[in-house]
């Protein structure tokens, strides 16, 4: 017990150097819908004086995004001088979403509309984390609008915006702060921008791999050693936030979430989109109950998945997925199921009609918080250029927005109570159950959830 209280104040010594920056309680805003997620949005674009830049996986060519990339134009003949930037993963717009039958790609839409919007110069970035899709991708996240932040792990399509009935349910936070929006966007000129490897998609020409193959390996090295540069403007004592970035396996988001996890002294809340955790969470977690700390794992059910297809609809295989993960989480309850009895441990399923579930984020206790994209897997761990906005909330002043927060996610959850109450592969459609087993064969299984 003594060796563990040394190692906790370790991991909360660590919290307390993180640099931060102050954060007013009025100017840190929840929301609760999509709905009203993309409202923000739109209301933003119209009022923003100076700069826009919206940072997403992808931008699809569809109904919202029409929408979005319309109202920046709007924005941009009202004030010409307004600076808007788009960066997303340059691999992602230059292919068609999976199960799409249009022929035309984001990167042709984007370029369509600069065409037809002369003089008007929105430009958009392409940034490519590695040299192809599977392993890296930007994953970065928050559009900033001059001095403020909307931050969620949401990209730009008809799912997350909600545009018409379905929806993708995901985390909306706004923050007002000058020093954050600066120290994200320079993030951005310094690192990004300024790369040889990034590429502008909304030009006729692009460079394809094999032109710049030895700009990307590059680019992605230099990104491992690069971080948010802030001062610590903040006390312990206060509200606070603090930015995270982080490329590789050792980098400083990742870092802190361990830390974060490891400090925690009553309970702490997980939601992730895919139960696929690093070993190291796991073993975080193990500790934590074996030390009679309470968690609550809220993840999306297998049909809440977005790679999910339901049995009767044409078969490809990135539908296994879901299954894959729900494997995980079977044999993860099987293991801990001790703790599910004596109540330490909880494990909620999202499930709401045909939406689908992408919450990320991390809760611990009450003073602290984090909002990020990170999927908290194997593949963000290691592949992909990930953010987070980490919170700290000594005096609780947020603690009604948390509250209500989670209280609107619980709302569409079921428990599970016994690890049984999971499917297993043997009720799985034959094809998905016929595919498990070959992959399992020659361990393809285990690659494919490292990379996906």
């Amino acid at each position: 017990m003594i060796l563990y209280t040394l190692k906790k104040t370790k991991h909360q010594q660590y919290l307390a150097q993180l640099a931060k920056l102050p954060q007013s309680i009025s100017n840190f805003i929840t929301l609760y819908t999509t709905k009203c997620f993309r409202t923000a949005i739109l209301n933003k674009i119209a009022s923003t004086k100076r700069y826009i830049y919206i940072n997403s996986l992808y931008f699809e060519y569809d109904d919202a995004g029409k929408e979005i990339l319309n109202a920046l134009y709007k924005a941009k003949i009202i004030r010409p001088e307004l600076d808007i930037k788009i960066i997303i993963d340059w691999h992602r717009a230059k292919r068609n979403r999976i199960g799409s039958s249009s022929n035309i790609t984001n990167a042709d839409w984007y370029y369509q509309m600069a065409i037809t919007h002369p003089g008007l110069n929105i430009s958009i970035f392409g940034v490519p984390i590695n040299t192809c899709e599977i392993l890296g991708i930007l994953h970065l996240k928050g559009f900033i609008f001059d001095d403020t932040i909307i931050y969620s792990g949401a990209s730009i399509n008809n799912l997350y915006l909600q545009q018409h009935q379905r929806y993708r349910y995901d985390r909306y936070h706004i923050l007002y702060n000058t020093q954050l929006a600066t120290i994200m966007k320079e993030f951005i000129d310094q690192h990004l921008l300024s790369s040889p490897a990034i590429q502008r998609l909304d030009q006729a020409y692009h460079y394809n791999n094999s032109q710049i193959k030895k700009l990307i390996k590059q680019f992605r090295n230099n990104l491992k050693n690069c971080y948010y540069q802030l001062q610590n403007n903040a006390t312990n004592e206060e509200l606070s936030v603090t930015p995270l970035i982080g490329l590789g396996k050792k980098n400083e988001l990742n870092k802190t979430i361990i830390h974060l996890m490891s400090s925690t002294e009553k309970k702490m809340t997980i939601c992730t989109p895919y139960f696929n955790l690093p070993n190291i969470l796991i073993k975080i977690i193990n500790k934590l109950l074996h030390n009679s700390k309470k968690i609550e794992i809220i993840i999306g059910d297998k049909k809440a998945n977005d790679f999910y297809s339901p049995p009767e609809k044409p078969f490809k295989i990135i539908h296994i997925l879901p299954y894959l993960y729900e494997i995980n989480l079977r044999k993860f309850i099987s293991k801990l199921q001790y703790f599910v009895d004596n109540k330490q441990l909880t494990i909620r399923l999202w499930k709401n009609g045909e939406n689908s579930y992408h919450l990320k984020g991390i809760w611990v206790d009450n003073n602290w918080q984090l909002i990020t994209g990170s999927n908290l897997n194997p593949r963000a761990w290691n592949l992909d250029l990930e953010n987070a906005i980490l919170i700290h909330d000594p005096q609780n002043f947020l603690l009604k927005q948390k509250n209500k927060e989670l209280k609107c996610i619980i709302s569409n959850t079921y428990l599970i109570k016994q690890y049984k109450e999971l499917e297993n592969i043997h009720q799985y459609p034959i094809k998905i159950k016929k595919l498990i087993y070959r992959l399992r064969r020659i361990h393809i299984d285990k690659l494919i959830k490292y990379i996906i």
